[in-house]
């Protein structure tokens, strides 16, 4: 099985490096969307079925392994079906982009509880989309306290509907002390200071990386290919992939990646393709 091949230079150079030490690289990769399919309601999201196990293959010769992502660390675990997978020993989910962290080692989630900016927006977030539309089909998403989330995907205009949205979201974001979190068809409101970028480097630094892969497919991944570029700067490789496998995929992404492949069962294979490689 080949390994796609990177289209700038500085993500070849990663893939030189990750490959002649292994033991020393770190994997991290983004969950919805990039190991789990888009779908209509984030409930029924579910990881594809080939990612625990090219998961499985290939953890065990890394330095270390994470899931990033905006959901609830538990939440990602579930879905995903990395709960005693053998192989997945050593992984780790930080979920709230950091906030929450789940060790495979343990089972044990480590949480700081619930933001109280989060909280009262989110209190306040019915009755202001009640004012606004009401819309059929926008839909609130709790993120354990730590963030929430209006959704436009399942509405009858995705993309007008979330332009509304865009201000009257970001006044109350700033009355609590939040920011607002652009997706596809989503506006999450979170507290500032909180992204993959952070949790990332935060993560790297911890485990001692001389070697990155980050993998994601939304906006919210930007942070986190900004860390892998800075770091690069640092004597640490990097290598950015998106998984843009739909047409929905943002075009920054793209262009700000190192290597593209087709959604979830894209990177399912890559991640398959590197641990053939590492045998």
């Amino acid at each position: 099985m080949a390994i796609p091949t990177p289209q700038t230079a500085v993500g070849k150079a990663a893939l030189e490096a990750i490959l002649a030490r292994p033991e020393k690289a770190v994997l991290a990769l983004d969950f919805d969307g990039t190991l789990a399919p888009i779908v209509p309601d984030p409930e029924q999201a579910r990881a594809d079925p080939g990612a625990a196990p090219a998961l499985a293959a290939l953890a065990p010769r890394l330095a270390a392994a994470a899931i990033i992502t905006g959901r609830p660390a538990e939440v990602a675990v579930r879905y995903g079906g990395f709960d005693g997978v053998e192989g997945l020993e050593h992984l780790t989910v930080l979920g709230q982009y950091g906030a929450e962290r789940w060790d495979a080692r343990t089972g044990e989630v480590h949480s700081p509880g619930p933001h109280e900016g989060v909280t009262a927006a989110r209190t306040e977030l019915p009755a202001l989309l009640e004012r606004l539309g009401p819309w059929e089909g926008t839909w609130i998403e709790e993120k354990g306290g730590r963030a929430v989330a209006v959704h436009t995907r399942r509405t009858n205009d995705p993309d007008g509907i979330l332009e509304a949205l865009r201000q009257p979201l970001a006044d109350l974001a700033a009355a609590h002390g939040l920011v607002v979190e652009p997706g596809r068809y989503v506006l999450e409101l979170r507290p500032p200071g909180i992204d993959k970028g952070v949790a990332l480097e935060a993560f790297l630094r911890e485990k001692g990386a001389e070697s990155v892969l980050y993998a994601g497919d939304d906006l919210g991944d930007l942070a986190a290919f900004a860390t892998v570029t800075r770091l690069r700067k640092e004597g640490i490789p990097g290598l950015c992939v998106a998984a843009a496998g739909t047409a929905e995929a943002p075009p920054e992404l793209a262009a700000a990646a190192d290597l593209t492949v087709p959604g979830p069962a894209g990177v399912v294979a890559l991640l398959a393709s590197l641990a053939a490689a590492m045998r």
